[in-house]
């Protein structure tokens, strides 16, 4: 008798135990507490423990057991299926319903039906459906967003009719703009791999309330790869590579990851080599020889060619050419249940990336330039982030990020008829650190109070020299005097301190709103000591700049029932002038940029509002956003006068031009729509779309406003089924005429577009504008098996040349690249 109770006991309690199951993140494998987990009638409703854990032994094997957290998808499983895969459940931070998790809009997990901005998510699916180049290329595919290309070895993000340093690039929550992000076009987009990318946010518009400075026309966040850990010891593998025949890319991505119960490491290279790129040869615009490069210059990689040569395919652009390498190296470290620590080590190198359009600028009817390269373009970075969950009543979650960046990039020119090659050389370190923390004011957490602060230090060092080659047999054979140059950033030294603290309140009014405020106070400060004035002479060689904002934000959701979501958006913004406003020095077709120490912060205010409807038990969606954002004390770039009103002449180069500074005007507009939809036709069939338009102007001189690019857009359809899937896009840019660019500035390159009256005296008058285009495109997938897929993409099918507004280099012709991704 006590032998059979014995039995009866242990089977029960062994029983039980087998229905013990375990919910972990699917990210980062830590076991997940205070999931509901419930039937459909909810007649059983438990939660997970600390660890995790949770009974199931209540609920039928055939039933459906529903998972739900505030930070995850929810996700139902039948209890028999969840039984057979070792009583385990992964919980996503992305839902199949289209009601995301973003993480970059409050620096914390939250679902979109609580965001009133305008977001756009690109998940790792995503880019691996995409298959992009380069990271800049990623960005051209997301709603509202366009990219510009000076060369190929670049991609400058434009968002709401912002640039370059109006916009603030973000990686694994550390801010990427430094005291030298420019006003024009960037390149730096492109220093983070597209393979080693989780996911990427946007948020569209003002937001310096939680990221300060820049954050002007939105905020970009590159989240890499984090490792996961795992009871048993695993090591996972990827294998990832592409060629293009536009340009012969060869891209290789390596990424392996260990897995263990108390830490986990994920290390991942990346190489892409890139040839020079063909443009589409069918010229539906009209303008035959426009982009076309009838001559080259030869002087790469060491050659010496004095005099251009003649280009036996005038739409091989050729010096577009470049590699790039990328390492990433991430450590994922629980030190206790309420603790994480993220170690994150990143670095990018490229060669030399010729640029193409001042490789392709012409003097008297000649090639000017025989030399103009960017130097490789390096950015390393290393970070470390404690993220803490102590449930206190001070603080419920938070993280803290310590981080360390260097940044190096140069510049080489040299001009044919000339042997002086002159070097402009930046080396950046930046120290930041940064603690964002939240918690519930009530029990119910319908009302979060987050806060924080951001300290980032910036070190600019500016080295400049000339040295005259020597020539022997028509090659280089060194150097035989050195010469001197005008740095491009004061060559004293200088420095950019920024310091903040923020904070946010959130509060869900009732079931259908919910209501969003901030403010966050910045302080700047900035100093510059110049030591050569060979060149440029200012009154005061040693400044000091010291300047404050305060910004806040207002948000509000209504969602009148579970399809429909409105939003509504007040905020403003504000960008301190850094070391590039203030002592950049450069030459552009004939204009030399000189230093302005006198300027001041500019302002943006700006509201939006937003709809969203849902349809198909919200497996369809449609939104549209529209905004109008005002510019105060405008930064913009213009002429300098001497006291005679005739524009100030300087020397740079050896060649004199017009003097240009950055300064402060008075008020501007920008505004636009956004328009675009996702979902699912049926099971098989998908699609999405979008379509873009932005209007800018100043109000006080009454021109257009610099980097407002034309009516765009793109469709999509996908077809998947078992192994197969298959897609067809549509993208489209409507035309932008000459009198809608900003010729003062000259960042929109309205020198590039076609010209139409040679002869005429205005530019107006001379150039066409940038032309209309479309492209069709296809794409295919297959899984070869559960480890194994190959991927095709035909861009471009119809050949068609095109030139991307403000870009300085044609876009690609039909394209064909062929991928290959297998993980072990």
């Amino acid at each position: 008798m006590r032998n059979l109770l014995f039995a009866i006991v242990f089977f029960i309690g062994a029983n039980t135990i087998a229905q013990t199951i375990k919910v972990l993140d699917i990210e980062t494998g830590k076991a997940v507490k205070n999931v509901s987990v419930f039937n459909d009638k909810e007649t059983i409703n438990i939660t997970t423990n600390d660890d995790g854990l949770v009974d199931v032994s209540r609920f039928k094997n055939d039933e459906v057991v529903i998972f739900s957290h505030i930070a995850y998808a929810t996700l139902r499983r039948k209890k028999s299926i969840i039984l057979a895969n070792n009583n385990t459940v992964y919980v996503t931070k992305q839902s199949e319903q289209l009601n995301e998790i973003v993480l970059s809009v409050f620096k914390k997990a939250e679902k979109t039906t609580r965001i009133a901005e305008q977001i756009a998510v690109i998940s790792s699916k995503d880019i691996q459906k995409l298959s992009p180049q380069t990271s800049a290329d990623l960005l051209a595919t997301i709603p509202g967003i366009k990219v510009q290309k000076s060369q190929f070895g670049g991609g400058s993000p434009v968002i709401r009719g912002m640039e370059s340093n109006r916009v603030l690039l973000v990686v694994d929550g550390v801010r990427m703009n430094n005291a030298i992000y420019r006003k024009g076009h960037l390149q730096n987009a492109i220093s983070v791999a597209p393979n080693m990318l989780d996911k990427t946010e946007i948020v569209f518009g003002p937001s310096s309330v939680l990221y300060g400075s820049d954050a002007l026309g939105g905020v970009i966040h590159y989240y890499t790869k984090t490792p996961k850990i795992s009871e048993k010891e695993k090591v996972v593998s990827q294998f990832f590579s592409r060629f293009s025949t536009i340009n012969n890319e060869i891209t290789t991505n390596a990424t392996a990851e260990i897995r263990k119960e108390k830490w986990a490491s994920l290390t991942s290279i990346s190489y892409s080599n890139f040839g020079d790129l063909k443009a589409g040869e069918r010229r539906s615009h009209g303008f035959e020889d426009w982009g076309k490069v009838f001559f080259y210059s030869e002087n790469v990689n060491g050659n010496y060619k004095e005099t251009p040569t003649k280009n036996s395919d005038p739409n091989l652009q050729k010096n577009t050419g470049y590699s790039q390498t990328d390492a990433l190296q991430k450590f994922f470290v629980p030190l206790n249940k309420n603790t994480d620590l993220k170690i994150n080590l990143q670095y990018s190198t490229t060669s030399d990336i010729p640029r193409f359009d001042r490789l392709t600028e012409l003097s008297n009817g000649e090639l000017k330039f025989a030399e103009w390269n960017y130097g490789p373009q390096k950015r390393f970075l290393a970070s470390t982030q404690l993220i803490l969950n102590p449930n206190k009543n001070w603080v419920e979650n938070g993280i803290i990020t310590a981080a360390y960046q260097n940044i190096q990039e140069s510049r080489i020119q040299r001009k044919f008829g000339s042997l002086e090659r002159s070097y402009r050389e930046e080396d950046v370190d930046v120290f930041s650190l940064n603690g964002d923390f939240s918690v519930p004011i009530t029990k119910d957490k319908n009302r979060t109070l987050s806060y924080g602060f951001e300290f980032a230090y910036n070190d600019v060092s500016s080295n400049s020299y000339g040295k005259e080659l020597n020539i022997e047999n028509g090659e280089i054979n060194g150097f035989s005097n050195t010469f001197k140059v005008q740095s491009r950033y004061p060559d004293g030294g200088s420095d950019y301190l920024s310091s903040a603290v923020y904070v946010d309140y959130r509060q869900d009014l009732n079931k259908k709103s919910t209501l969003n405020t901030g403010i966050r106070f910045t302080n700047t400060e900035l100093n510059a000591k110049w030591i050569d004035q060979t060149f440029i002479q200012l009154d005061d060689i040693d400044i000091t700049a010291n300047h404050a904002a305060v910004t806040a934000t207002l948000g509000y959701v209504y969602k009148p029932n579970t399809n429909w979501q409105l939003n509504t958006v007040l905020s403003s913004g504000f960008r301190s002038p850094n070391i590039d406003d203030v002592g950049r020095v450069r030459e552009k077709a004939g204009n030399v940029t000189v230093p302005n120490i006198l300027v001041t912060p500019e302002f943006a205010y700006s509201g939006e509002v937003g709809v969203l409807k849902y349809f198909n038990n919200k497996k369809f969606r449609f939104g549209a956003n529209a905004f109008y954002t005002l510019l105060d004390n405008y930064i913009q770039r213009d002429f300098v006068y001497n006291a005679d009103r005739s524009i100030k002449q300087v020397e740079f180069d050896g060649e004199f031009g017009n003097a240009v500074s950055n300064q402060n005007k008075e008020t501007a507009y920008i505004t636009g729509v956004t328009a675009s939809y996702l979902g699912k036709i049926s099971n098989r069939f998908n699609t999405s779309g979008f379509v873009t338009y932005t209007k800018g102007r100043t109000y006080d001189t009454n021109e257009p406003m610099s980097s407002i690019p034309p009516l765009f857009g793109q469709f999509e359809l996908n077809f998947s089924e078992n192994k197969l899937e298959l897609g067809a896009a549509i993208r489209f840019n409507a035309k932008k005429d000459i009198t809608d660019f900003n010729i003062t500035e000259g960042i929109d390159n309205h020198d590039l577009t076609p010209v139409v009256n040679p002869n005429a005296t205005e530019d107006v008058n001379k150039y066409f504008g940038s032309p209309s285009w479309i492209t069709f495109g296809l794409n295919g997938k297959y899984l070869v098996s559960s480890n194994f897929s190959v991927q095709a993409r035909l861009d471009n099918l119809l050949d068609q040349h095109y030139i991307e507004f403000a870009s300085g280099v044609a876009s690609p012709g039909r394209n064909l690249s062929v991928s290959l991704l297998a993980n072990f």
